[in-house]
């Protein structure tokens, strides 16, 4: 039996994308026709899976939230699963997705379990999302696990997203300056050089620097391009390694200002995600197990694999914690009093809370900080090269007088 996907019009108009076995591609085109379906496009599947047999992008995190988040509303409506499923199927717009639901919708209709019937795309949706889904099966209020899974995803998103747009400006900012050296040097500096010709040692000292330097970059331009496009395909290489990501994160923790923001940050993730986990019933052990693998920077990970083993043997998170020597008091503190007052989950999400307004607040402070900088470092080389040229003119105007 072969799989086809396919695309067409149903009988109420709407466009349908699935997936069909038949032993070939006639037997294919029949099966549709005798569901009431005009076909558009029939395909052979040759990837082997549901995402890779589909036509355009495979999906991403923001395709699982607005499927979650309709999933909840519809479960919260008192719809079935196959019937919501179903109805998910007929919504998606993205042909992946529609493709990964009707798959899902076959394993559950096999009796499968939900979480059982995402695993094949857990690459996709990750531990942390089947877990909560496993939980909301065992509790029976899939629903409300959902709404507070999407609740998590959202905040998520949020926090990292709004880190991100904080960086653009900046960015920009750096790339606006570096092209604007560039230009000068390269290109208005040149126009006066055949005035400086025969000034020779006469010229003040920093306008023969600059024109040194436009000589240097209307030289080798190729060269600067090719090497800094080595530098940059080295670093990430470097940091692709284990040795290099090691140290690089490792720094990361011990820069001026950055390295507060990214413990914070990473540790706010891990807070995060424990206590949704056991706000939702998945034990402690799965749920640090899955909290660890959220954080990025590989030295908290490291830090953080030490309290498995530790409340294995019966051991406080709070005192492997001061045991690792890489955590803060609040840290300490608040997992501390969390664990005395049998409240670790909501805890956890407080301290989450706390580290993710401190994020925004320090990377606002930086922001503020740097953008000054940024300017006023181009304005200063930039007006190093005005003042070059016009020291330039005098001496020559010196010596025609």
């Amino acid at each position: 039996m072969a799989t086809f996907y396919y695309r067409a019009v149903g009988r109420d108009g709407k466009t349908v994308d699935g997936t069909l076995e038949a032993a070939g591609q006639e037997l294919a085109s029949r099966q549709l026709r005798a569901r009431g379906l005009t076909l558009l496009s029939l395909t052979l599947d040759t990837a082997g899976s549901a995402v890779g047999r589909t036509q355009g992008r495979t999906p991403s995190a923001q395709d699982v939230l607005a499927m979650t988040t309709e999933l909840a509303v519809l479960l919260r409506a008192g719809l079935p699963l196959d019937r919501s499923l179903k109805v998910l199927i007929d919504m998606a717009a993205l042909p992946s997705m529609s493709a990964l639901l009707q798959d899902v919708l076959k394993a559950v209709k096999d009796g499968k379990a939900l979480s059982v019937a995402l695993e094949p795309y857990a690459d996709l949706f990750g531990r942390f999302y089947l877990s909560m889904v496993r939980s909301g099966e065992a509790s029976g209020e899939m629903s409300a696990v959902l709404d507070r899974l999407v609740a998590h995803l959202e905040e998520a998103k949020a926090n990292r997203d709004s880190v991100v747009s904080a960086l653009i400006y900046p960015a920009i900012l750096l790339v606006v300056a570096a092209l604007s050296v560039v230009i000068m040097l390269a290109f208005v500096v040149p126009q006066f050089e055949t005035l400086f010709n025969d000034m020779g040692d006469n010229l003040p000292v920093l306008t023969r620097a600059v024109i040194a330097s436009a000589d240097f970059i209307q030289a080798w331009f190729w060269i600067l391009a090719l090497l800094i496009a080595g530098t940059v395909f080295w670093l990430r290489s470097w940091l692709r390694s284990e040795a290099g990501r090691q140290r690089w994160h490792r720094r990361q923790l011990t820069l001026p200002l950055v390295g507060n923001i990214v413990f914070e940050f990473e540790m706010a993730r891990f807070a995060r995600t424990l206590g949704t986990l056991l706000g939702n019933g998945v034990p402690l052990l799965r749920a640090i197990d899955i909290a660890i693998e959220t954080v990025g920077n590989t030295v908290l990970r490291q830090a953080l694999g030490a309290l498995p083993p530790a409340v294995k043997e019966g051991q406080r998170i709070s005192v492997a914690l001061v045991e690792t020597k890489m955590f803060t008091p609040m840290v300490i503190q608040m997992t501390r009093v969390g664990e005395e007052s049998g409240a670790l989950d909501t805890m956890m999400l407080e301290l989450a809370k706390v580290f993710d307004d401190h994020v925004n607040a320090g990377v606002k402070r930086g922001l503020t900080l740097l953008e000054p900088v940024l300017i006023l470092a181009m304005g200063a080389i930039i007006a190093v090269i005005i003042i070059a040229i016009l020291m330039g003119i005098l001496s020559v105007n010196d010596l025609a007088l």
